[in-house]
């Protein structure tokens, strides 16, 4: 056989069970959700900002980062509401590589994902109870989401798996916003697609279960650029994008039309600190267009306390060791850039 079983992994059931939330943090993300439901129904006009690193690494520095988070949080908070990236699955392109905190607790170590299992959410249990935020993380794989379905307050769908069935119908269970990114060839009918689906009411199996979803409400758009077939990167984040979503949106019966820049991805051709300068410019075409205004909720920057990136076994602290991060300094100046400009 060429699939062998290692081990069985434990139910959701019985890890929630072995690492459970006091009702303060069920109250406190619940806070949060409803926060941030009110954006995306726009009844706030609060800016989103989901930020943090590529892929969450490493506990103490991710946990560094967003109590530095939590600072600017309460200096902004009349105007932004921030949403960290605690991303603990990381997509791979050829499927080789550091494929996050998920598959590796330790990221030098051999992949054991029951121990991931359990970093993860005592990751993201840490997080909420230390600074009160609920996170961010990305659905790599839509069976494990059960995991953390009492821990997140956003989800993210990658180019990667916008297209992917499993993903758009489990997004439609979910009661929290889900972004579902662009496609990596840039083709805006897959992202519009997954939207409508996950919006809808499905049956389908799930953890060995039949199952029947209400339909999400809160599943957006997110750009992120896109590559062409001889590899080059282009942005979709100028003027006329933003325009021509929220001519697609219009013409769609969608609920809660809304958007997410990513500013790094294909959208900066992975040049970290061009997610300064375009940051500016979707802000700057907010303030030129009614439509564009309504349509973005925020940005999604990532993130981390050194500029740049590593190699995996260079241990230097706080920087990313996937794609390169905006560093703190220049990450907290930005908030404050945003907040200032909106």
């Amino acid at each position: 056989m060429a699939m062998n079983i290692i081990r069985e992994l434990p139910h959701p059931t019985e890890i929630k069970s072995a690492h459970p939330l006091s009702q303060e943090l069920i109250d406190t993300k619940a806070k949060n959700d409803e926060e941030i439901k009110k954006i995306f129904r726009g009844e706030s006009d609060k800016f989103i900002l989901i930020i943090g690193p590529c892929s969450a690494d490493r506990e103490e520095s991710v946990l560094d980062y967003i109590t530095r988070l939590r600072e600017v949080q309460e200096k902004v908070k009349d105007k932004i509401f921030i949403i960290p990236r605690i991303y603990t699955g990381k997509p791979r392109t050829t499927g080789d590589g550091y494929k996050g905190m998920l598959h590796q607790p330790n990221p030098t170590g051999m992949s054991d994902l029951k121990s991931g299992i359990i970093a993860v959410r005592h990751l993201h249990m840490k997080a909420l109870a230390e600074t009160g935020f609920s996170s961010a993380d990305e659905m790599l794989y839509p069976e494990n989401y059960s995991y953390l379905d009492d821990l997140l307050s956003y989800i993210a769908i990658g180019a990667r798996s916008v297209e992917n069935q499993q993903h758009r119908l489990v997004s439609s269970g979910v009661t929290i916003p889900v972004g579902m990114k662009n496609p990596t060839a840039g083709d805006i009918s897959v992202m519009m697609n997954s939207i409508t689906a996950a919006q809808h009411s499905h049956a389908f199996i799930y953890r060995g279960c039949e199952v029947k979803s209400d339909g999400n409400p809160y599943a957006h758009a997110i750009l992120r650029g896109y590559v062409n077939d001889r590899g080059t990167s282009f942005p979709n984040y100028h003027y006329e994008n933003l325009i021509r979503l929220s001519d697609i949106y219009a013409q769609k019966n969608l609920l809660n039309p809304a958007l997410i820049v990513d500013t790094n991805h294909s959208n900066s051709g992975k040049q970290y600190n061009e997610q300064i300068r375009i940051a500016k410019e979707v802000l700057h075409s907010m303030r030129h267009s009614d439509d564009i205004r309504k349509l973005v909720k925020g940005l999604m920057i990532e993130s981390y306390i050194e500029d740049g990136s590593q190699k995996i076994g260079e241990n230097i602290y706080g920087k990313s060791i996937t794609d390169p991060c905006l560093g703190w300094e220049k990450s907290e100046r930005l908030i404050y850039e945003i907040a200032d400009l909106i």
